[in-house]
């Protein structure tokens, strides 16, 4: 994993747990209420790669983050995509053959 991504992770987690801790949500109910173990809890607020992803969007879900989840990757936030009419993205990328 390239290290900003990793180091992106890991404040996720970390904001997840302080989003739990404001909320007043001990970590057993927590992972009761994502159908998980309080270890994978932990893992997740520790930003560990190898949790899966409905674990993380259920427990924004739980924490009423699922909104700002949904535009984590809006046209209105792609930089790159910004200058791309929409109408003119191709519908498949094929991979040019070698």
């Amino acid at each position: 994993m390239p290290l900003p991504a990793a180091h992106a992770l890991r404040k996720l987690g970390r904001d997840l747990a302080i989003a739990r801790r404001k909320r007043g949500i001990s970590t057993g109910d927590m992972a009761e209420r994502l159908f998980v173990s309080r270890d994978t809890l932990w893992r997740l607020e520790r930003g560990d790669p190898t949790v899966a992803l409905g674990t993380l969007v259920t427990a924004a879900f739980v924490l009423q983050l699922h909104d700002r989840l949904a535009n984590l990757a809006a046209p209105a936030t792609d930089k790159l995509a910004l200058g791309l009419d929409e109408r003119r993205l191709p519908q498949r990328i094929r991979r040019a053959r070698s």
